[in-house]
């Protein structure tokens, strides 16, 4: 509110959506409001008003011992604005009557236009209400501009509360993670391997997969989103699984690959230890003296020499890359932001209006600070090609990471999750 100034703020929630018949998919709060509020409740509305008057209010849905009987607990205003810090808090069926008032003569609204078609109609159809009262001397706001912009820089720092969350989330996940590698076996199906770390995630108190989890094996983990999870694990291949859960609204995202048979072939290990070694430069590079594409940089580095050592690809480093030849085996970027979404919010560049300043930054890139979250995920995807040899054919290696920023250098949070070679064959073959 103290970056809004003298303004007008309107953040809806989430809607309820309907799966089949009177059947709903399962709720999940939008990540907006859900930040600015704590509030976990479909049809809720948080208006902000700003200026020498700041003020935080809910619009939620009334308590109705009725509808809980069916439908389970409800706040209603009253609770609402006492259990979670709102300066006001009112029924959703008086949202029209109050925004209304509170929107009239605001020189800036704050909203996420085309977000949704049903509440830009609805935030028109208020502007409009205002405007057709303009002999009375009512104006409409003459600004409108994307709420998600100030909670983006906002979020893209975490807080030590949330870090602690996430770090819990890493945890069950990375759990999930080794229990799968233990279970997996030559001729289960992939979906049995994936019921594992469900189990593990649900098991250790985490909501939901925080995205819908890959279980890819063999010539499968050359799809880089592969998600049918429907075929059989056989011996000789490797299974890739990219899996994180979601725990109090916050994401982990972790990708392991390894040997069904709990044994890697020589090609497979040669490929592996490449993966393995670009993610460790990857990581080094995470820290506050780099920007964000230092780790890509770093990983790509270590790929192409690694390609051209494996006689994947021809010619010098710099020629390879020049050329783009290596996207035949990584076409992906190496991380994101992550956060209560996987690709959370923040801009990977500094804005126009002060990169003038920052052309020493390796084209703009944002510095890396602490409290930063991201994911480092490098990774090399063979499919069957005349250039390629026969013993790397159908190889798909991702090994993905959580890590945050710190004052000296990163934490991983996923590092429980094992990795090495060494360490997957003795897990699995304990």
């Amino acid at each position: 509110m103290a970056n809004m100034g003298a303004s007008l703020a309107i953040i809806p929630t989430s809607p309820e959506v309907i799966r089949n018949r009177d059947s709903h998919y399962p709720y999940r709060f939008d990540s907006y409001f859900y930040y600015l509020t704590g509030f976990k409740e479909p049809e809720s509305v948080l208006v902000l008003l700003g200026g020498d008057q700041p003020k935080s209010i809910l619009f939620c849905r009334d308590k109705d011992i009725e509808r809980e009987i069916w439908d389970g607990f409800r706040y209603g205003a009253d609770a609402a604005r006492e259990q979670f810090g709102f300066d006001e808090a009112y029924s959703i069926n008086e949202l029209d009557t109050v925004v209304l008032k509170l929107l009239a003569n605001q020189p800036k609204l704050y909203f996420s236009l085309g977000e949704s078609a049903v509440w830009d109609t609805r935030v028109t159809g208020w502007l409009n209400t205002l405007r057709s009262q303009a002999r009375t001397g009512v104006s409409v706001p003459d600004d409108i501009s994307d709420i998600r912009k100030l909670v983006d820089e906002m979020r893209l720092y975490k807080s030590p509360f949330e870090q602690e969350i996430m770090r819990q989330s890493a945890n069950i996940a990375a759990a999930a993670h080794n229990r799968a590698m233990q279970f997996a076996k030559p001729n289960m199906m992939e979906y049995e391997v994936e019921a594992e770390f469900l189990h593990e995630f649900y098991r250790k108190g985490a909501q939901a997969p925080a995205y819908t989890s890959i279980v890819a094996g063999g010539a499968n983990a050359c799809t880089l989103h592969y998600n049918a999870n429907n075929c059989v694990l056989n011996a000789g291949d490797l299974l890739l699984i990219d899996a994180g859960c979601e725990l109090d609204g916050y994401a982990s995202d972790i990708t392991r690959t390894f040997p069904v048979n709990g044994k890697f072939s020589g090609a497979q290990k040669d490929v592996y230890e490449l993966v393995l070694a670009s993610q460790l430069a990857a990581i080094a590079k995470v820290n506050t003296s780099n920007h964000w594409n230092a780790p890509h940089e770093a990983a790509l580095d270590v790929l192409i020499q690694g390609f051209i050592d494996l006689k994947l690809c021809k010619g010098s480093k710099e020629a390879v890359l020049e050329s783009g030849d290596y996207r035949q085996f990584y076409m992906h970027r190496t991380g994101h932001w992550l956060g209560l979404d996987v690709h959370d919010a923040g801009e990977y560049k500094y804005p126009k209006s002060i990169s003038s300043e920052l052309k020493s930054q390796s084209d703009n890139w944002r510095a890396l600070e602490p409290g930063m979250t991201l994911t480092v995920e490098p990774g090399c995807y063979i499919r069957p090609a005349d250039n390629v040899p026969e013993a790397f054919w159908n190889i798909g290696i991702r090994i993905e990471d959580d890590v945050l920023v710190t004052q000296d250098g990163c934490e991983v949070l996923t590092a429980k999750a094992v990795k090495s070679v060494a360490d997957i064959e003795v897990l699995m073959n304990a």
